[in-house]
């Protein structure tokens, strides 16, 4: 069987088909967010959100399992979205007060939410198996619902993260000159906890709860490595975020993996090579660049270190 007769086999297989998709979603919008997260300095936040996700899957599950619903997880998406929008922005109200210090806001988060899930989702009548494949990922989970949800969130999520993002990033970067320049910043501190929220119920089914924040950091700090503008690092890393999801997820199609757990490697995997790249890249251009071509030379740069001519 040929190279090409295998991909013809994955693109018409349902299950790929559908999860691909999800999963150019999921690698166009998790570095969008993920890019305002790096610039707050919050970079764990998705990973505190994905915890208390956990509790909304379990809710909508017991809630289903309640009402008799024929398929018990079909109300564990919408359970997700309200717990995640729910528990951001508490954390950003804890935050913005200070009255508990962000890593202990988010550690109660981390705790109380997986907690509650394990609990709750006990009491519905669910298994550790159903319990996986939301925490790690699953690509055999994602129906045709769940594909519709994720295009509509995802659609938000992009409208607001892109069409928001000279507000957005003035008040991740500055908040006090983001406030003295008149904009609204509680609200827009808010609209990034909750877009960040949708983030990670878009991104659960294909890389799970716990791996979701990875898929958001990783390809921002990859993109950091090689660029110099906000602008720049946001579509760099979305391009880094959409590669990885599509490899990783191609690669559980042959080998029995998470799909999850895959992408994240394959995104650390990157990391490693740019970084180990990045300073023979950048010794190059400092010997190969000539800041002023049109005038004499007073120094002669060797190896780049600059050594004074006679």
């Amino acid at each position: 069987m040929t190279f090409f007769s295998e991909i013809s086999g994955m693109l018409s297989d349902p299950f790929m088909q559908r999860s691909l998709a999800a999963a150019v979603i999921v690698g166009l919008t998790a570095p969008v967010m993920g890019t305002y997260l790096v610039q707050r300095k919050l970079s764990l936040l998705g990973d505190g959100i994905g915890h208390i996700a956990l509790t909304g899957v379990a809710v909508g599950w017991l809630v289903g399992s309640t009402m008799g619903l024929v398929q018990n997880d079909a109300l564990a998406i919408p359970g997700a979205v309200v717990a995640a929008v729910l528990g951001s922005v508490a954390i950003e109200l804890v935050r913005e007060r200070g009255r508990t210090s962000g890593d202990v806001a988010l550690a109660l988060m981390f705790y109380g939410g997986i907690a509650g899930g394990v609990l709750i989702i006990g009491f519905a009548g669910g298994t550790n198996a159903n319990l996986m494949s939301y925490l790690f990922g699953s690509i055999s989970t994602v129906t045709m619902t769940d594909l519709y949800l994720t295009v509509g969130l995802g659609a938000v999520i992009l409208l607001v993260g892109v069409g928001l993002s000279s507000a957005l990033f003035s008040v991740s970067h500055d908040e006090d000159f983001a406030r003295a320049s008149g904009l609204p910043v509680r609200g827009l501190n808010i609209a990034i906890a909750v877009i960040a929220a949708l983030t990670v119920t878009v991104s659960m089914r294909v890389v799970g709860l716990l791996l979701v924040s990875a898929l958001m950091i990783i390809p921002v700090a990859v993109a950091q490595l090689v660029t110099t503008s906000f602008r720049r690092t946001m579509v760099v890393a979305v391009a880094i975020g959409v590669a990885v999801c599509v490899v990783g997820l191609s690669i559980t199609y042959w080998q029995p993996q998470s799909p999850g757990a895959t992408i994240v490697v394959l995104a650390i995997a990157l990391y490693a090579v740019v970084a180990a790249l990045r300073p023979l890249v950048v010794r190059r251009r400092t010997v190969a660049r000539d800041p002023h071509p049109d005038m004499m030379d007073d120094v002669t740069l060797d190896q780049g270190a600059p050594r004074c001519s006679a």
